[in-house]
Protein backbone atom coordinates (compact mmCIF):
# COMPACT_ATOMS: atom_id res chain seq x y z
CA UNK A 1 0.00 0.00 0.00
CA UNK A 2 1.08 3.59 -0.54
CA UNK A 3 2.17 5.75 2.36
CA UNK A 4 2.13 9.50 2.84
CA UNK A 5 5.60 10.98 3.22
CA UNK A 6 6.61 14.03 5.23
CA UNK A 7 7.18 15.87 1.96
CA UNK A 8 4.72 18.26 0.39
CA UNK A 9 4.60 20.20 -2.85
CA UNK A 10 3.27 23.74 -2.55
CA UNK A 11 1.25 25.39 -5.30
CA UNK A 12 0.84 29.16 -5.17
CA UNK A 13 -1.85 31.06 -7.06
CA UNK A 14 -0.03 34.25 -8.09
CA UNK A 15 -3.32 36.05 -8.70
CA UNK A 16 -4.63 35.61 -5.15
CA UNK A 17 -1.55 34.63 -3.19
CA UNK A 18 -3.41 31.58 -1.92
CA UNK A 19 -1.37 28.45 -1.40
CA UNK A 20 -2.15 24.77 -1.06
CA UNK A 21 0.22 22.10 0.24
CA UNK A 22 -0.12 18.84 -1.64
CA UNK A 23 0.96 15.64 0.14
CA UNK A 24 3.54 13.44 -1.55
CA UNK A 25 2.70 9.73 -1.62
CA UNK A 26 5.35 7.04 -1.66
CA UNK A 27 4.88 3.68 -3.38
CA UNK A 28 7.02 0.59 -2.96
CA UNK A 29 8.76 1.21 -6.30
CA UNK A 30 8.93 4.00 -8.86
CA UNK A 31 8.68 7.78 -8.47
CA UNK A 32 6.81 9.45 -5.64
CA UNK A 33 3.36 10.79 -6.54
CA UNK A 34 1.79 14.16 -5.73
CA UNK A 35 -1.78 13.91 -4.46
CA UNK A 36 -3.55 16.68 -6.42
CA UNK A 37 -7.09 16.01 -5.20
CA UNK A 38 -7.26 19.21 -3.14
CA UNK A 39 -6.20 21.53 -5.99
CA UNK A 40 -9.77 21.96 -7.23
CA UNK A 41 -11.26 22.15 -3.75
CA UNK A 42 -8.76 24.72 -2.45
CA UNK A 43 -7.88 26.72 -5.57
CA UNK A 44 -10.71 25.96 -7.99
CA UNK A 45 -8.40 24.58 -10.71
CA UNK A 46 -8.49 21.32 -12.66
CA UNK A 47 -5.19 19.76 -13.73
CA UNK A 48 -4.43 19.20 -17.43
CA UNK A 49 -2.66 16.04 -18.60
CA UNK A 50 -3.75 14.84 -22.08
CA UNK A 51 -3.27 11.12 -22.43
CA UNK A 52 -2.72 10.85 -18.66
CA UNK A 53 1.01 10.47 -19.34
CA UNK A 54 1.98 12.00 -15.98
CA UNK A 55 -1.04 10.93 -13.93
CA UNK A 56 -1.39 7.98 -11.58
CA UNK A 57 -5.02 7.04 -12.24
CA UNK A 58 -5.19 4.50 -9.42
CA UNK A 59 -3.28 2.72 -6.69
CA UNK A 60 -2.33 -0.85 -7.63
CA UNK A 61 -0.30 -3.77 -6.29
CA UNK A 62 -0.28 -5.88 -9.46
CA UNK A 63 2.34 -4.90 -12.06
CA UNK A 64 5.26 -2.48 -12.11
CA UNK A 65 7.17 -1.08 -15.08
CA UNK A 66 10.40 0.93 -14.96
CA UNK A 67 10.74 2.13 -18.54
CA UNK A 68 14.13 3.78 -18.04
CA UNK A 69 15.76 0.63 -16.69
CA UNK A 70 13.73 -1.80 -18.80
CA UNK A 71 12.15 -3.59 -15.84
CA UNK A 72 8.80 -5.41 -15.70
CA UNK A 73 7.52 -7.31 -12.66
CA UNK A 74 4.30 -9.13 -11.83
CA UNK A 75 3.51 -8.94 -8.11
CA UNK A 76 7.17 -8.10 -7.49
CA UNK A 77 8.57 -11.06 -9.47
CA UNK A 78 10.85 -10.07 -12.38
CA UNK A 79 9.35 -11.10 -15.71
CA UNK A 80 12.62 -12.86 -16.59
CA UNK A 81 12.21 -15.30 -13.68
CA UNK A 82 8.58 -16.02 -14.52
CA UNK A 83 9.39 -16.59 -18.19
CA UNK A 84 12.25 -18.95 -17.39
CA UNK A 85 10.58 -20.98 -14.65
CA UNK A 86 6.80 -20.50 -14.78
CA UNK A 87 3.97 -21.39 -17.12
CA UNK A 88 0.83 -19.45 -18.03
CA UNK A 89 -1.44 -21.20 -15.49
CA UNK A 90 0.98 -20.38 -12.68
CA UNK A 91 1.36 -16.79 -13.89
CA UNK A 92 -2.42 -16.37 -13.94
CA UNK A 93 -2.63 -17.61 -10.35
CA UNK A 94 0.12 -15.19 -9.32
CA UNK A 95 -1.63 -12.21 -10.87
CA UNK A 96 -5.05 -13.12 -9.50
CA UNK A 97 -4.09 -14.13 -5.97
CA UNK A 98 -0.92 -12.13 -5.33
CA UNK A 99 1.52 -14.97 -4.73
CA UNK A 100 2.92 -18.02 -6.50
CA UNK A 101 0.88 -21.17 -5.80
CA UNK A 102 2.10 -24.32 -4.16
CA UNK A 103 1.53 -27.60 -6.01
CA UNK A 104 -1.89 -28.20 -4.48
CA UNK A 105 -3.10 -24.67 -5.14
CA UNK A 106 -1.97 -24.81 -8.77
CA UNK A 107 -3.69 -28.16 -9.32
CA UNK A 108 -6.92 -26.82 -7.80
CA UNK A 109 -6.74 -23.64 -9.89
CA UNK A 110 -6.15 -25.55 -13.14
CA UNK A 111 -9.05 -27.88 -12.32
CA UNK A 112 -11.32 -24.88 -11.68
CA UNK A 113 -10.44 -23.39 -15.08
CA UNK A 114 -11.00 -26.70 -16.88
CA UNK A 115 -14.38 -27.06 -15.19
CA UNK A 116 -15.57 -23.94 -17.02
CA UNK A 117 -14.12 -24.85 -20.42
CA UNK A 118 -17.37 -25.05 -22.29
CA UNK A 119 -19.69 -22.75 -24.18
CA UNK A 120 -23.43 -22.84 -24.71
CA UNK A 121 -24.13 -24.29 -28.16
CA UNK A 122 -26.17 -21.18 -28.94
CA UNK A 123 -22.88 -19.23 -29.04
CA UNK A 124 -22.08 -20.94 -32.33
CA UNK A 125 -25.14 -19.22 -33.82
CA UNK A 126 -23.58 -15.87 -32.91
CA UNK A 127 -20.53 -16.65 -35.06
CA UNK A 128 -22.77 -17.81 -37.89
CA UNK A 129 -24.13 -14.27 -38.10
CA UNK A 130 -20.70 -12.95 -39.12
CA UNK A 131 -19.34 -13.05 -42.66
CA UNK A 132 -16.24 -15.19 -43.06
CA UNK A 133 -14.16 -12.12 -43.83
CA UNK A 134 -15.30 -10.31 -40.66
CA UNK A 135 -12.40 -9.26 -38.45
CA UNK A 136 -11.93 -11.73 -35.57
CA UNK A 137 -11.70 -8.84 -33.08
CA UNK A 138 -15.24 -7.79 -34.01
CA UNK A 139 -16.35 -11.34 -33.25
CA UNK A 140 -14.49 -11.35 -29.92
CA UNK A 141 -16.04 -8.07 -28.80
CA UNK A 142 -19.50 -9.41 -29.56
CA UNK A 143 -18.91 -12.89 -28.13
CA UNK A 144 -17.50 -11.70 -24.81
CA UNK A 145 -20.33 -9.19 -24.46
CA UNK A 146 -22.81 -11.96 -25.25
CA UNK A 147 -21.51 -14.01 -22.31
CA UNK A 148 -23.18 -11.45 -20.06
CA UNK A 149 -26.54 -12.62 -21.37
CA UNK A 150 -25.77 -16.10 -20.02
CA UNK A 151 -24.09 -15.19 -16.74
CA UNK A 152 -25.12 -11.63 -15.89
CA UNK A 153 -27.74 -12.59 -13.28
CA UNK A 154 -25.29 -14.59 -11.19
CA UNK A 155 -22.57 -11.91 -11.01
CA UNK A 156 -22.44 -9.81 -7.86
CA UNK A 157 -19.55 -7.39 -8.40
CA UNK A 158 -19.47 -6.63 -4.66
CA UNK A 159 -18.96 -10.26 -3.66
CA UNK A 160 -15.43 -11.67 -3.79
CA UNK A 161 -16.48 -15.24 -4.53
CA UNK A 162 -18.81 -14.12 -7.32
CA UNK A 163 -16.02 -12.06 -8.88
CA UNK A 164 -13.65 -15.02 -8.65
CA UNK A 165 -16.17 -17.26 -10.42
CA UNK A 166 -16.53 -14.71 -13.23
CA UNK A 167 -12.76 -14.52 -13.58
CA UNK A 168 -12.42 -18.30 -13.82
CA UNK A 169 -15.20 -18.47 -16.39
CA UNK A 170 -13.71 -15.81 -18.64
CA UNK A 171 -10.15 -17.16 -18.48
CA UNK A 172 -11.52 -20.63 -19.35
CA UNK A 173 -13.75 -19.52 -22.21
CA UNK A 174 -11.48 -17.02 -23.97
CA UNK A 175 -9.32 -19.68 -25.72
CA UNK A 176 -12.48 -21.32 -27.07
CA UNK A 177 -13.79 -18.00 -28.39
CA UNK A 178 -10.40 -17.12 -29.89
CA UNK A 179 -10.15 -20.47 -31.68
CA UNK A 180 -13.72 -20.17 -32.97
CA UNK A 181 -12.90 -16.75 -34.46
CA UNK A 182 -10.06 -18.38 -36.39
CA UNK A 183 -12.04 -21.45 -37.44
CA UNK A 184 -15.01 -19.40 -38.60
CA UNK A 185 -12.78 -17.24 -40.79
CA UNK A 186 -11.57 -20.42 -42.57
CA UNK A 187 -15.03 -22.02 -42.68
CA UNK A 188 -13.73 -24.91 -40.58
CA UNK A 189 -15.77 -26.78 -37.94
CA UNK A 190 -15.34 -25.56 -34.38
CA UNK A 191 -13.17 -27.64 -32.06
CA UNK A 192 -14.13 -28.31 -28.46
CA UNK A 193 -11.64 -28.06 -25.60
CA UNK A 194 -9.69 -31.06 -24.38
CA UNK A 195 -9.38 -30.97 -20.60
CA UNK A 196 -6.55 -33.52 -20.71
CA UNK A 197 -4.28 -30.82 -22.15
CA UNK A 198 -2.72 -27.85 -20.42
CA UNK A 199 -4.12 -24.37 -21.13
CA UNK A 200 -1.74 -23.39 -23.93
CA UNK A 201 -1.63 -26.78 -25.66
CA UNK A 202 -5.40 -26.94 -25.61
CA UNK A 203 -5.67 -23.50 -27.20
CA UNK A 204 -3.31 -24.46 -30.01
CA UNK A 205 -5.10 -27.76 -30.47
CA UNK A 206 -8.45 -25.98 -30.83
CA UNK A 207 -6.86 -23.61 -33.36
CA UNK A 208 -5.12 -26.07 -35.62
CA UNK A 209 -6.81 -29.45 -35.41
CA UNK A 210 -7.84 -30.69 -38.89
CA UNK A 211 -6.42 -27.58 -40.56
CA UNK A 212 -3.38 -27.13 -42.79
CA UNK A 213 -1.28 -25.63 -40.00
CA UNK A 214 1.97 -27.36 -38.96
CA UNK A 215 1.80 -30.19 -36.42
CA UNK A 216 2.27 -28.98 -32.86
CA UNK A 217 5.72 -29.34 -31.33
CA UNK A 218 6.97 -28.61 -27.79
CA UNK A 219 8.80 -25.57 -29.19
CA UNK A 220 5.57 -24.16 -30.64
CA UNK A 221 3.72 -24.72 -27.36
CA UNK A 222 6.54 -23.13 -25.36
CA UNK A 223 6.65 -20.14 -27.74
CA UNK A 224 2.91 -19.55 -27.35
CA UNK A 225 3.08 -20.02 -23.58
CA UNK A 226 5.81 -17.37 -23.39
CA UNK A 227 3.75 -14.98 -25.50
CA UNK A 228 0.81 -15.44 -23.13
CA UNK A 229 2.99 -14.87 -20.05
CA UNK A 230 4.68 -11.78 -21.47
CA UNK A 231 1.36 -10.21 -22.49
CA UNK A 232 -0.61 -11.16 -19.36
CA UNK A 233 -0.41 -7.65 -17.91
CA UNK A 234 1.33 -4.35 -18.56
CA UNK A 235 0.18 -1.91 -15.90
CA UNK A 236 -2.26 0.96 -16.71
CA UNK A 237 -2.26 0.84 -20.51
CA UNK A 238 -5.20 2.01 -22.64
CA UNK A 239 -7.17 -1.25 -22.57
CA UNK A 240 -6.59 -1.91 -18.87
CA UNK A 241 -7.63 1.65 -18.07
CA UNK A 242 -10.71 1.11 -20.23
CA UNK A 243 -11.64 -2.02 -18.25
CA UNK A 244 -11.17 -0.14 -14.98
CA UNK A 245 -13.19 2.86 -16.14
CA UNK A 246 -16.00 0.66 -17.48
CA UNK A 247 -15.95 -1.53 -14.40
CA UNK A 248 -16.11 1.48 -12.08
CA UNK A 249 -19.77 1.90 -13.07
CA UNK A 250 -20.35 -1.58 -11.52
CA UNK A 251 -21.17 -3.05 -14.90
CA UNK A 252 -20.81 -6.76 -15.65
CA UNK A 253 -17.18 -7.96 -15.98
CA UNK A 254 -18.13 -9.37 -19.38
CA UNK A 255 -19.18 -5.90 -20.54
CA UNK A 256 -16.04 -4.32 -19.05
CA UNK A 257 -13.85 -6.89 -20.80
CA UNK A 258 -15.65 -6.32 -24.10
CA UNK A 259 -14.83 -2.61 -23.74
CA UNK A 260 -11.17 -3.48 -23.08
CA UNK A 261 -11.01 -5.65 -26.20
CA UNK A 262 -12.43 -2.74 -28.21
CA UNK A 263 -9.64 -0.50 -26.93
CA UNK A 264 -7.00 -3.15 -27.64
CA UNK A 265 -8.18 -3.39 -31.26
CA UNK A 266 -6.79 0.04 -32.04
CA UNK A 267 -3.66 -0.10 -34.22
CA UNK A 268 -1.81 2.18 -31.77
CA UNK A 269 -2.29 -0.42 -29.02
CA UNK A 270 -2.73 -4.08 -29.95
CA UNK A 271 -1.94 -3.98 -33.65
CA UNK A 272 1.81 -3.39 -33.50
CA UNK A 273 2.84 -6.94 -34.40
CA UNK A 274 0.52 -6.83 -37.42
CA UNK A 275 2.40 -3.72 -38.55
CA UNK A 276 5.68 -5.67 -38.28
CA UNK A 277 4.47 -8.35 -40.70
CA UNK A 278 3.07 -5.77 -43.12
CA UNK A 279 6.44 -3.99 -43.12
CA UNK A 280 8.37 -7.22 -43.70
CA UNK A 281 5.97 -8.20 -46.48
CA UNK A 282 6.46 -4.83 -48.16
CA UNK A 283 10.24 -5.25 -48.03
CA UNK A 284 10.18 -8.80 -49.40
CA UNK A 285 7.69 -8.06 -52.18
CA UNK A 286 9.57 -4.95 -53.30
CA UNK A 287 12.62 -7.02 -54.27
CA UNK A 288 14.85 -4.20 -53.05
CA UNK A 289 17.89 -4.71 -50.86
CA UNK A 290 17.33 -4.30 -47.12
CA UNK A 291 19.88 -1.48 -47.06
CA UNK A 292 17.40 0.60 -49.07
CA UNK A 293 14.87 0.41 -46.21
CA UNK A 294 17.50 0.98 -43.53
CA UNK A 295 18.49 4.19 -45.30
CA UNK A 296 14.84 5.24 -45.51
CA UNK A 297 14.38 4.57 -41.78
CA UNK A 298 17.30 6.88 -41.02
CA UNK A 299 15.97 9.64 -43.28
CA UNK A 300 13.94 12.13 -41.22
CA UNK A 301 12.15 13.32 -44.34
CA UNK A 302 10.94 9.82 -45.23
CA UNK A 303 7.70 8.61 -43.62
CA UNK A 304 8.88 5.00 -43.64
CA UNK A 305 9.48 3.61 -40.15
CA UNK A 306 10.83 0.30 -38.91
CA UNK A 307 7.91 -1.28 -37.09
CA UNK A 308 8.61 -3.36 -33.98
CA UNK A 309 11.59 -1.30 -32.85
CA UNK A 310 11.67 0.90 -29.76
CA UNK A 311 8.82 1.28 -27.26
CA UNK A 312 6.88 4.20 -25.80
CA UNK A 313 7.34 3.02 -22.21
CA UNK A 314 10.71 1.28 -22.36
CA UNK A 315 13.50 3.77 -22.98
CA UNK A 316 15.95 0.91 -22.93
CA UNK A 317 15.58 -2.66 -24.25
CA UNK A 318 12.09 -4.12 -23.89
CA UNK A 319 12.72 -6.91 -21.31
CA UNK A 320 10.02 -9.06 -22.93
CA UNK A 321 11.87 -8.93 -26.24
CA UNK A 322 15.07 -10.24 -24.65
CA UNK A 323 13.10 -13.22 -23.33
CA UNK A 324 11.15 -14.09 -26.46
CA UNK A 325 14.07 -13.60 -28.87
CA UNK A 326 15.65 -17.00 -28.14
CA UNK A 327 12.44 -19.02 -28.51
CA UNK A 328 11.78 -17.18 -31.77
CA UNK A 329 15.17 -18.30 -33.10
CA UNK A 330 14.60 -21.84 -31.79
CA UNK A 331 11.27 -22.03 -33.58
CA UNK A 332 12.68 -20.79 -36.88
CA UNK A 333 15.58 -23.24 -36.65
CA UNK A 334 13.16 -26.09 -35.98
CA UNK A 335 10.96 -25.22 -38.96
CA UNK A 336 13.92 -24.83 -41.28
CA UNK A 337 13.69 -24.11 -44.99
CA UNK A 338 10.36 -25.92 -45.33
CA UNK A 339 8.42 -23.04 -43.80
CA UNK A 340 6.53 -21.21 -46.59
CA UNK A 341 7.22 -17.91 -44.84
CA UNK A 342 10.97 -18.42 -45.04
CA UNK A 343 11.76 -15.32 -47.21
CA UNK A 344 9.88 -13.08 -44.80
CA UNK A 345 11.40 -14.72 -41.73
CA UNK A 346 14.89 -14.51 -43.20
CA UNK A 347 14.39 -10.78 -43.82
CA UNK A 348 13.27 -10.34 -40.21
CA UNK A 349 16.43 -11.96 -38.88
CA UNK A 350 18.62 -9.83 -41.16
CA UNK A 351 16.82 -6.73 -39.96
CA UNK A 352 17.27 -7.76 -36.34
CA UNK A 353 21.02 -8.25 -36.87
CA UNK A 354 21.42 -4.80 -38.41
CA UNK A 355 19.41 -3.09 -35.66
CA UNK A 356 21.49 -4.73 -32.93
CA UNK A 357 24.81 -3.77 -34.55
CA UNK A 358 24.18 -0.41 -36.28
CA UNK A 359 25.28 2.62 -34.21
CA UNK A 360 22.29 4.63 -35.47
CA UNK A 361 19.82 2.23 -33.82
CA UNK A 362 21.98 1.53 -30.76
CA UNK A 363 22.43 5.23 -29.93
CA UNK A 364 18.68 5.82 -30.24
CA UNK A 365 17.91 2.59 -28.35
CA UNK A 366 15.73 1.38 -31.21
CA UNK A 367 15.98 -2.25 -30.24
CA UNK A 368 13.53 -4.92 -31.40
CA UNK A 369 10.55 -5.04 -29.04
CA UNK A 370 8.20 -7.87 -28.07
CA UNK A 371 5.87 -7.10 -30.99
CA UNK A 372 8.70 -7.71 -33.47
CA UNK A 373 9.30 -11.25 -32.21
CA UNK A 374 5.69 -12.19 -31.48
CA UNK A 375 4.70 -11.21 -35.01
CA UNK A 376 7.44 -13.39 -36.46
CA UNK A 377 6.45 -16.33 -34.25
CA UNK A 378 2.80 -16.04 -35.28
CA UNK A 379 3.78 -15.82 -38.93
CA UNK A 380 6.03 -18.87 -38.63
CA UNK A 381 3.12 -20.81 -37.10
CA UNK A 382 0.82 -19.78 -39.99
CA UNK A 383 -1.44 -17.77 -37.69
CA UNK A 384 -3.12 -15.07 -39.81
CA UNK A 385 -2.51 -11.42 -38.97
CA UNK A 386 -6.17 -10.85 -38.19
CA UNK A 387 -5.81 -13.21 -35.22
CA UNK A 388 -2.72 -11.56 -33.69
CA UNK A 389 -4.71 -9.11 -31.57
CA UNK A 390 -7.21 -11.80 -30.58
CA UNK A 391 -4.36 -13.79 -29.03
CA UNK A 392 -3.19 -10.59 -27.33
CA UNK A 393 -6.69 -10.26 -25.84
CA UNK A 394 -6.60 -13.89 -24.70
CA UNK A 395 -3.30 -13.29 -22.89
CA UNK A 396 -4.35 -9.97 -21.37
CA UNK A 397 -7.68 -11.29 -20.03
CA UNK A 398 -6.14 -12.31 -16.70
CA UNK A 399 -4.52 -8.89 -16.32
CA UNK A 400 -7.73 -7.03 -17.12
CA UNK A 401 -9.72 -9.16 -14.69
CA UNK A 402 -7.13 -8.81 -11.94
CA UNK A 403 -7.23 -5.03 -12.21
CA UNK A 404 -11.03 -5.09 -12.26
CA UNK A 405 -11.09 -7.30 -9.18
CA UNK A 406 -8.57 -5.10 -7.36
CA UNK A 407 -10.68 -2.03 -8.09
CA UNK A 408 -13.96 -3.67 -7.04
CA UNK A 409 -12.32 -4.93 -3.82
CA UNK A 410 -11.64 -1.35 -2.76
CA UNK A 411 -14.57 0.01 -0.71
CA UNK A 412 -13.48 3.57 -1.55
CA UNK A 413 -13.81 2.95 -5.29
CA UNK A 414 -15.73 5.64 -7.15
CA UNK A 415 -17.08 5.73 -10.67
CA UNK A 416 -14.51 7.23 -13.03
CA UNK A 417 -15.41 10.77 -14.02
CA UNK A 418 -12.59 12.77 -15.64
CA UNK A 419 -13.08 16.50 -16.19
CA UNK A 420 -12.00 18.70 -19.11
CA UNK A 421 -10.57 22.01 -20.25
CA UNK A 422 -13.57 23.46 -22.07
CA UNK A 423 -12.71 25.62 -25.11
CA UNK A 424 -16.12 25.83 -26.83
CA UNK A 425 -18.65 28.67 -27.24
CA UNK A 426 -20.10 30.48 -24.22
CA UNK A 427 -23.36 32.37 -23.74
CA UNK A 428 -25.03 31.71 -27.09
CA UNK A 429 -28.79 32.28 -27.27
CA UNK A 430 -31.27 30.02 -29.03
CA UNK A 431 -32.96 31.48 -32.13
CA UNK A 432 -36.01 30.16 -33.96
CA UNK A 433 -35.30 28.18 -37.09
CA UNK A 434 -36.72 30.84 -39.43
CA UNK A 435 -34.28 33.40 -38.01
CA UNK A 436 -31.14 31.37 -38.50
Amino acid sequence: MSSQTNKTVTITDNATGKQVDLPVMHGTDGPDTVDIRSVYKELGYFTFDPGFVSTASCESQITFIDGDEGRLAYRGYPIEQLANHSNFDETCYLLMYGELPNAGQLTEYSANIKQHKSLDSKMQNLFAAFDQNAHPMAMMISAVGALAATHNDDVDVHDAKSRELSMHRLIAKMPILASWCYRHSLNLPFNQPNTDLDYTSDFLSMLFNDSDAPALTPTMVRAMDLILILHADHEQNASTSTVRLSGSSETSPYAALSAGISSLWGPAHGGANEAVIRMLTEIVESGKDLSHYIARAKDKEDRFRLMGFGHRVYKNYDPRAMIIRQICHDLLDEMGEDNPNQPLLKTAMELEKIALEDDYFIQRKLYPNVDFYSGIIFQAMNIPMSLFTVIFALARTVGWLTHWNEMMSDPSNKIGRPRQLYTGHVGKDYSDIENR
